[in-house]
């Protein structure tokens, strides 16, 4: 066992979810709320990877704090219907990672019931703890705050866990909490993301296979 605890962010790292849920999602919310505005999938991904999702929404489109309750409500609606598939290889990495004794935590912006029911509806273990855009704004990531708690909880330092994760929230949490970081970099191949992720993170995992190596040495 490398680290003690895998820190997993979710969608697009674990499941992939942005390109077949989250995405259109937000596209159909467009149509009906925004007719006329559009948002391509690969500016959607740039977008979410930095500044983020929230800051895009109040940038571009000019929504305040009711239009973003607005599209939370329809977005969690949607979610509730569709359930994304996990990646080749990260069961066998979780398995692994709790065969052995470690802990797998996830600190994700989807909500800890549909992180709980995509883990099931995908066979994956159970995670030991979650922490999902149900936390206050201010104690997502990029704030430090789950990472420091579950170090704190189960007695862990830095250097004993791991963050998976494909954005700049989950790199800057990491960072934050002097926590090593690898990037996924399965979910999509947009150079600008890439290139950040290379240059700035020591390990960049362009697939899960390359991960799973990583782990097993």
């Amino acid at each position: 066992m490398k680290y003690k605890c895998l820190v997993f962010d979710h969608d697009d790292t674990v499941v992939n979810s942005t390109a077949t849920i989250h995405h259109p999602c937000f596209q159909q919310y467009l149509d009906e709320r925004y007719p006329g505005r559009t948002c391509s999938l690969e500016h959607y991904f740039i977008e979410n990877f930095s500044p983020g999702f929230l800051e895009m929404c109040r940038g571009e489109y000019g929504m305040d704090d009711d239009a973003i309750a607005d599209e939370t409500v329809y977005w969690l609606n949607y979610v509730e219907g569709h359930v994304p598939a996990v990646y080749d290889g990260i069961r066998q990495i979780m398995e692994e990672q709790k065969a052995a004794g470690g802990l797998i935590a996830v600190v994700s912006h989807s909500h800890a019931r549909n992180i709980r029911r995509d883990y099931a509806a995908n066979g994956l273990p159970e995670p030991d703890v979650i922490y999902g855009w149900e936390q206050p704004e201010s104690e997502r990531k990029p704030a430090p705050t789950p990472l420091l708690r579950i170090m704190a909880d189960y007695g862990l330092k830095p250097e004993e866990l791991l963050v998976i994760d494909d954005l700049k929230p989950g790199y800057d949490m990491a960072r934050a909490a002097a926590v090593p970081f690898a990037a996924a970099g399965w979910a999509n191949d947009i150079p600008e993301i890439e290139r950040f992720m290379r240059a700035n993170c020591p390990l960049y995992c362009k697939t899960v296979a390359e991960l799973a190596a990583y782990l097993s040495t």
